[in-house]
């Protein structure tokens, strides 16, 4: 019988979820790709990020600046030691990038919520579009754990080496250059096609039907099918991110592969580099 997943300092179920709606250690965050779906229902108690305004930084292309992450902490309710819940559409896409990030700024007690809204939807949990209204809280930020995160140097730097493990969890057609981008979205490069050396293990491929994790058996298998193992140094990406979060997730968090970043410039990044090299 395949492991389940039970590492609860790292995902809930929905059920776990449910009886935590009152605890006022807990505190529920929705993260959507769409970021009009949280006002169109939410878990009771939650709040919303919109990760075009609030996780990334409005003027250069980086992620939100210590300061401005310390106050969006603080606003929302959540201190230090708060127990922090992340959900979302499109399986968690957005909410296991907000994981990344919570826990590269060093935050302790994140968790996902399997299935995101598709199971507690699904379920049909209750949802309310009540405005959350939160005491804030006052956070600071420690230790950040740059270990978590590449650039394109450290990319650049593992072409080549078998000692690297470069994992593209686009769709097929955008690993192999027949699109750019997902149908609807619209942040570019200006050449499509993949990372040299990159394995082409799609994202969705980590999930059920019904938005869960697969067990710890089928994802150990589905990586090492690949040649993406422990004992190797693992970059992640996608085309801004995301994507790339949600298997580095899987990865780091799922299966524990000791070293594990996420390369966040992905895709948009590096298909705009100057004589960057690229395989089709």
């Amino acid at each position: 019988m395949p492991e389940t997943i039970t590492k609860s300092k790292v995902v809930v179920t929905s059920e776990w979820g449910a009886g935590h709606l009152e605890n006022t250690g807990v505190r529920f965050v929705e993260v959507d790709v769409n970021t009009r779906s949280y006002d169109s229902g939410h878990i009771p108690g939650a709040i919303g990020w919109n990760w075009k305004t609030e996780l990334q930084d409005q003027l250069r292309r980086t992620i939100a600046s210590k300061e401005d992450f310390e106050t969006l902490l603080s606003k929302s309710g959540i201190s230090n030691d708060t127990t922090i819940i992340l959900y979302g559409d499109n399986n968690n896409w957005f909410a296991a990038w907000a994981y990344w990030l919570l826990k590269y700024y060093g935050h302790d007690d994140v968790r996902i919520l399997d299935g995101g809204r598709k199971k507690w939807e699904t379920e049909n949990r209750e949802l309310t579009t009540e405005t959350t209204i939160v005491e804030p809280a006052e956070y600071k930020i420690g230790v950040i754990h740059e270990e978590y995160r590449a650039f394109r140097d450290d990319v650049a730097e593992t072409l080549g080496s078998q000692a690297h493990g470069l994992v593209d969890v686009r769709s097929p057609d955008e690993f192999t250059g027949k699109i750019l981008a997902p149908p609807g979205l619209d942040e570019l490069s200006q050449r499509a096609g993949h990372i040299p050396g990159a394995k082409n293990i799609p994202w969705s491929k980590a999930v059920n039907d019904d938005g869960t994790f697969k067990s710890k058996e089928e994802l150990k298998a589905l990586y090492e099918a690949e040649g993406i193992t422990p004992d190797k140094d693992i970059i992640s990406y996608c085309r801004i991110g995301e994507r790339s979060a949600h298997s580095w997730f899987v990865l780091k968090e799922l299966l524990d592969f000791p070293n594990v970043r996420n390369y966040d410039g992905s895709w948009t990044e590096w298909g705009n580099l100057i004589d960057a090299p690229i395989e089709r």
